[in-house]
């Protein structure tokens, strides 16, 4: 019990750091999630962090909560998980409800204007950066190309001609597609066992 608390008190620290360094909401933190819980504390490998943000994608919620709601569990329980996503939310919340006792002054600086759009070119780098690396671990197969080449066409496409396509429909379509492709190798599989 000792021991769990310890890790539950350890990840609340973690992600509280996480969270209050972690500029562009949670796809700019999954870059940090992957250097924090892969390559430094090794409490997954690269395969399963790459599942966890497809869960935590996939499911309602934002994706920094679901992911630490995840490490947390997958840590130190329900308490682990508590702890987690109660250390990610707490800044975002202190600073947010901060800034809205005096949003409009606070907009008017001319120094915050110009810090924000510093800000907003290094959250574009943050995801871009973290798309790429997630890109390069996964694995290359000839179904997971093309659904890749797939999806970037169809939101290329759609961008250039303006029509609106929610990001839960390529999450969807590509999850039908995976399944699809796991009963096809199952029915496959049986056909031949039967020779």
């Amino acid at each position: 019990m000792h021991s769990k608390m310890k890790n539950a008190f350890s990840l609340f620290l973690t992600m509280l750091k996480i969270g209050l360094f972690t500029f562009g909401g949670g796809y700019a933190m999954i870059a940090l999630l992957e250097n924090e819980f892969v390559e430094k504390k090794k409490y997954m490998e690269k395969d399963e962090f790459l599942d966890m943000v497809a869960i935590a994608e996939s499911t309602p919620g934002p994706i920094a909560i679901n992911a630490a709601t995840y490490i947390g569990y997958k840590r130190a329980g329900v308490l682990g998980s508590a702890m987690a996503t109660v250390g990610v939310c707490i800044p975002s919340f202190v600073i947010i409800y901060i800034i809205s006792l005096f949003f409009d002054a606070f907009l008017s600086i001319r120094l915050v204007e110009c810090a924000f759009r510093g800000i907003q070119v290094c959250v574009v780098y943050l995801i871009f950066s973290a798309g790429l690396k997630m890109l390069g671990q996964m694995k290359k197969t000839v179904f997971s190309v093309v659904v890749v080449c797939a999806v970037a066409l169809c939101m290329i496409a759609f961008s250039l001609f303006a029509i609106r396509f929610s990001t839960i429909f390529y999450i969807l379509i590509c999850g039908c597609a995976g399944l699809c492709l796991y009963l096809i190798k199952r029915i496959c599989g049986k056909k031949e066992g039967m020779k």
